[in-house]
Protein backbone atom coordinates (compact mmCIF):
# COMPACT_ATOMS: atom_id res chain seq x y z
CA UNK A 1 0.00 0.00 0.00
CA UNK A 2 1.96 3.01 -1.28
CA UNK A 3 0.82 6.47 -0.34
CA UNK A 4 2.27 9.95 0.00
CA UNK A 5 3.66 10.84 3.45
CA UNK A 6 2.09 13.87 5.10
CA UNK A 7 3.74 16.02 7.77
CA UNK A 8 2.25 18.56 10.17
CA UNK A 9 3.27 22.19 9.85
CA UNK A 10 2.30 23.93 13.08
CA UNK A 11 1.67 27.63 12.84
CA UNK A 12 0.46 29.94 15.61
CA UNK A 13 -3.07 30.00 14.16
CA UNK A 14 -3.67 26.54 12.67
CA UNK A 15 -2.37 23.04 12.05
CA UNK A 16 -1.56 22.56 8.38
CA UNK A 17 -0.33 19.51 6.51
CA UNK A 18 1.89 19.11 3.48
CA UNK A 19 3.57 16.35 1.50
CA UNK A 20 7.03 15.32 2.69
CA UNK A 21 9.78 15.17 0.09
CA UNK A 22 12.91 13.03 0.21
CA UNK A 23 16.33 14.73 0.04
CA UNK A 24 16.36 14.19 -3.74
CA UNK A 25 12.98 15.87 -4.18
CA UNK A 26 10.74 12.82 -4.59
CA UNK A 27 7.61 12.18 -2.58
CA UNK A 28 8.28 10.21 0.63
CA UNK A 29 6.11 7.09 0.49
CA UNK A 30 6.85 5.71 3.98
CA UNK A 31 4.47 5.54 6.95
CA UNK A 32 1.33 4.80 4.93
CA UNK A 33 -0.87 4.06 7.95
CA UNK A 34 0.12 7.30 9.70
CA UNK A 35 -0.64 9.16 6.47
CA UNK A 36 -4.07 7.54 6.24
CA UNK A 37 -4.82 8.56 9.83
CA UNK A 38 -3.64 12.13 9.19
CA UNK A 39 -5.95 12.37 6.17
CA UNK A 40 -8.86 11.05 8.25
CA UNK A 41 -8.14 13.54 11.04
CA UNK A 42 -7.20 16.44 8.75
CA UNK A 43 -10.33 16.32 6.59
CA UNK A 44 -13.64 17.84 7.63
CA UNK A 45 -16.29 15.17 8.09
CA UNK A 46 -19.95 15.81 7.30
CA UNK A 47 -21.86 17.16 10.30
CA UNK A 48 -24.94 15.26 11.39
CA UNK A 49 -28.26 16.98 10.70
CA UNK A 50 -28.73 17.68 14.43
CA UNK A 51 -25.17 18.94 15.12
CA UNK A 52 -24.79 22.56 16.22
CA UNK A 53 -22.63 24.32 13.64
CA UNK A 54 -19.89 26.72 14.82
CA UNK A 55 -21.41 29.55 12.77
CA UNK A 56 -25.06 29.83 13.76
CA UNK A 57 -25.81 31.75 10.54
CA UNK A 58 -24.47 28.95 8.33
CA UNK A 59 -26.11 25.81 7.00
CA UNK A 60 -22.82 24.41 5.63
CA UNK A 61 -22.36 20.94 7.13
CA UNK A 62 -19.00 20.65 5.29
CA UNK A 63 -17.77 17.12 4.65
CA UNK A 64 -15.70 15.79 1.78
CA UNK A 65 -17.41 15.68 -1.61
CA UNK A 66 -16.04 12.16 -2.22
CA UNK A 67 -18.18 10.85 0.66
CA UNK A 68 -21.35 11.32 -1.40
CA UNK A 69 -20.68 7.93 -3.02
CA UNK A 70 -18.75 6.37 -0.12
CA UNK A 71 -21.24 3.50 0.23
CA UNK A 72 -20.79 2.57 -3.41
CA UNK A 73 -17.07 3.25 -3.84
CA UNK A 74 -15.45 2.72 -0.45
CA UNK A 75 -17.79 0.20 1.16
CA UNK A 76 -19.24 2.86 3.45
CA UNK A 77 -15.88 4.29 4.61
CA UNK A 78 -16.39 8.00 4.96
CA UNK A 79 -13.31 10.20 5.26
CA UNK A 80 -12.88 12.93 7.83
CA UNK A 81 -13.78 14.01 11.32
CA UNK A 82 -16.35 16.26 12.92
CA UNK A 83 -13.66 17.89 15.09
CA UNK A 84 -14.18 21.09 13.10
CA UNK A 85 -17.49 21.48 14.94
CA UNK A 86 -15.52 22.33 18.08
CA UNK A 87 -13.58 25.20 16.48
CA UNK A 88 -15.55 27.94 18.27
CA UNK A 89 -16.77 25.92 21.23
CA UNK A 90 -16.18 26.79 24.82
CA UNK A 91 -14.34 24.08 26.70
CA UNK A 92 -17.16 22.64 28.79
CA UNK A 93 -17.68 19.81 31.26
CA UNK A 94 -20.22 16.96 31.44
CA UNK A 95 -22.90 19.18 32.97
CA UNK A 96 -23.12 21.43 29.89
CA UNK A 97 -26.05 21.04 27.50
CA UNK A 98 -23.77 19.69 24.74
CA UNK A 99 -21.72 17.65 27.21
CA UNK A 100 -17.99 17.63 27.76
CA UNK A 101 -15.88 19.17 25.02
CA UNK A 102 -13.12 16.68 25.86
CA UNK A 103 -15.55 13.77 25.45
CA UNK A 104 -16.76 15.12 22.10
CA UNK A 105 -13.15 15.58 20.89
CA UNK A 106 -12.45 11.95 21.81
CA UNK A 107 -15.70 10.77 20.21
CA UNK A 108 -15.12 12.62 16.92
CA UNK A 109 -11.51 11.38 16.73
CA UNK A 110 -12.54 7.79 17.43
CA UNK A 111 -15.33 7.98 14.82
CA UNK A 112 -12.83 9.00 12.15
CA UNK A 113 -10.40 6.19 13.05
CA UNK A 114 -13.01 3.43 13.62
CA UNK A 115 -12.95 2.32 9.94
CA UNK A 116 -9.31 1.29 10.41
CA UNK A 117 -10.49 -1.31 12.92
CA UNK A 118 -13.55 -2.33 10.88
CA UNK A 119 -11.41 -2.84 7.76
CA UNK A 120 -8.82 -4.76 9.85
CA UNK A 121 -6.04 -2.32 9.07
CA UNK A 122 -5.28 -2.21 12.79
CA UNK A 123 -6.36 -4.12 15.90
CA UNK A 124 -7.54 -1.23 18.05
CA UNK A 125 -7.20 2.49 18.66
CA UNK A 126 -7.03 4.50 21.87
CA UNK A 127 -7.95 8.17 21.99
CA UNK A 128 -7.39 10.54 24.91
CA UNK A 129 -8.21 14.25 24.94
CA UNK A 130 -6.69 16.51 27.57
CA UNK A 131 -7.09 20.17 28.37
CA UNK A 132 -3.51 21.45 28.33
CA UNK A 133 -4.17 25.17 28.72
CA UNK A 134 -7.04 27.57 29.25
CA UNK A 135 -7.92 27.62 25.54
CA UNK A 136 -6.33 24.40 24.31
CA UNK A 137 -7.18 20.73 24.00
CA UNK A 138 -4.69 18.14 22.76
CA UNK A 139 -5.92 14.82 21.39
CA UNK A 140 -3.63 11.79 21.33
CA UNK A 141 -4.56 8.79 19.21
CA UNK A 142 -2.55 5.56 19.28
CA UNK A 143 -3.09 2.97 16.57
CA UNK A 144 -2.15 -0.60 17.52
CA UNK A 145 -1.35 -3.04 14.74
CA UNK A 146 -0.37 -6.35 16.28
CA UNK A 147 3.33 -7.11 16.59
CA UNK A 148 4.33 -4.00 14.63
CA UNK A 149 5.15 -0.79 16.54
CA UNK A 150 2.16 1.32 17.54
CA UNK A 151 1.63 4.64 15.78
CA UNK A 152 1.03 7.61 18.07
CA UNK A 153 -0.40 10.83 16.66
CA UNK A 154 -1.00 13.98 18.67
CA UNK A 155 -3.12 16.87 17.50
CA UNK A 156 -3.40 20.24 19.13
CA UNK A 157 -6.37 22.50 18.66
CA UNK A 158 -6.40 26.18 19.47
CA UNK A 159 -9.81 26.87 20.89
CA UNK A 160 -11.27 30.21 19.95
CA UNK A 161 -13.94 29.96 22.63
CA UNK A 162 -16.73 32.48 22.73
CA UNK A 163 -15.96 34.76 25.64
CA UNK A 164 -18.78 36.25 27.69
Amino acid sequence: MTDVRIININTPWAVEMDWLLTPIGRLDESDELATMAKVALGTDGLADADDLLPDIDSTDRRGWWGDMDADLIWGGWKIGTRLWLLARSKITYEEAQQGSTLARAEQYTMESLAPFIKKRICQHVTVVAARTDRDRIDVRAVIYRGPQPAIALEYQALWAGIRS
